[in-house]
């Protein structure tokens, strides 16, 4: 059960990111391209994009299931699966934002899910 819960967490944190990307990608469209300006303007937009408001609802589910995550492990057990969110970024920038991923990235893709498994094992 404490494993699901921290990987609920990182899940959400996850999609949260890739839902966050989709909002700001959305405002820069009807913005006509670039980038967000920084300032007041800019945060207006942002403020004004469900898609933004919905990656940061997830962020915050992410949160709260972190904190029953973390009653109940050590945290230098838990926080390790956090760097699963960076390979469920790269699958999701792949597969949903059509991103490219170059062979690089995937050998330290390879490396973090080795990490990972190492840590799991000490539980």
């Amino acid at each position: 059960m404490n494993i699901v819960l921290i990987l609920v967490s990182v899940f959400l944190a996850g999609v949260a990111q890739v839902t966050l990307k989709v909002g700001v990608d959305r405002v820069t469209k009807a913005g006509g391209g670039g980038h967000i300006a920084l300032g007041a303007g800019g945060l207006k937009d942002l403020a004004a994009s469900p898609v933004v408001w919905g990656g940061l609802v997830l962020f915050g589910l992410s949160a709260v299931v972190w904190l029953f995550a973390l009653s109940r492990v050590e945290l230098s057990f838990a926080y390790p699966f956090a760097a699963l969110g960076y390979v469920i970024i790269v699958l999701a920038s792949l597969t949903v934002l059509h991103e490219s991923v170059p062979p690089l990235r995937w050998a330290g893709v390879a490396f973090i899910i080795a990490g990972i498994i190492l840590v799991a094992r000490t539980a």
